[in-house]
């Protein structure tokens, strides 16, 4: 390996360590860091596919240990509203160009990042249609960047169903949307080889930062912790949503 292709590389394994890191303590985020900051380097086409991957085997990891505490109707229902629009988000994903991709997932990543910043709350859980429904937007964002979390953490987070079912929930909703995910992709051609090389490159350093991620849940201060991911989730997106811009109107 020269080395023009071991920084590339060492970068990827940093960033791919560090988002298991955070999925593993908190529940959520690995693909809304991991593609925002590769998509750095990569168009989203090349490296969500990977990132699916990525993602059913940290569910995988963490599942026996939070399976008590899933909200599972909720979860039933999301996952209902996935289904549906999924297929438009991977239609997407097939016929958009990188540029507006890499603009349309910084709005997303900075929106949502706001959005628990501000202490977003519900004071009930909401209903079967607003349930399916943010299954469906889920999915919509689920297909074509591969980033189903920002609605549903919302919905969890912010809902009176408390930390611990929220995490257990979202962990195995993200094993029900990447699934699928992946299932919806293959149909379309777009898994290759080079993804699940590249999958199977990354899965010890998620594995590694899984494992660190989870250890640290029980210790740490959630406040802090929560507030340095999203100020994180921020900085790439602004980064990401600044090099689409210049792709699409600056060339």
């Amino acid at each position: 390996m020269t080395a023009a292709d071991a920084i590339p590389f060492l970068y990827g394994m940093a960033c791919i360590f560090g988002a298991a890191v955070v999925r593993g303590y908190s529940g959520f985020g690995f693909s809304l860091l991991a593609i925002t900051s590769l998509s750095l380097m990569l168009d989203p086409v090349e490296i969500v596919p990977a990132i699916f991957m990525i993602e059913v085997a940290i569910s995988l990891h963490l599942l026996p240990g939070i399976w008590r505490e899933i909200h599972w109707r909720s979860v039933g229902l999301l996952l209902l509203g996935c289904v549906v629009a999924t297929p438009a988000g991977v239609w997407l994903l097939a016929t958009v160009p990188a540029a507006p991709m890499k603009v349309a997932l910084a709005v997303i990543v900075v929106v949502a990042a706001a959005l628990l910043a501000r202490g977003f709350a519900l004071r009930t859980m909401p209903g079967r249609a607003a349930t399916v429904a943010t299954g469906g937007v889920s999915g919509l964002l689920n297909g074509a960047l591969g980033i189903a979390g920002p609605p549903v953490i919302l919905f969890f987070f912010s809902s009176p169903a408390g930390v611990a079912v929220g995490r257990a929930s979202v962990i195995a909703y993200f094993l029900g949307t990447d699934t699928l995910g992946l299932a919806f992709l293959a149909r379309e051609d777009l898994i290759t080889t080079d993804h699940l090389i590249r999958a199977a490159t990354f899965l010890p350093a998620t594995l590694a930062g899984v494992w660190l991620g989870a250890r640290s849940f029980k210790g740490a201060d959630p406040t802090a912790f929560r507030r340095w991911v999203l100020r994180l989730l921020m900085l790439l997106a602004v980064l990401t949503g600044a090099q689409g811009a210049y792709e699409l109107w600056g060339a």
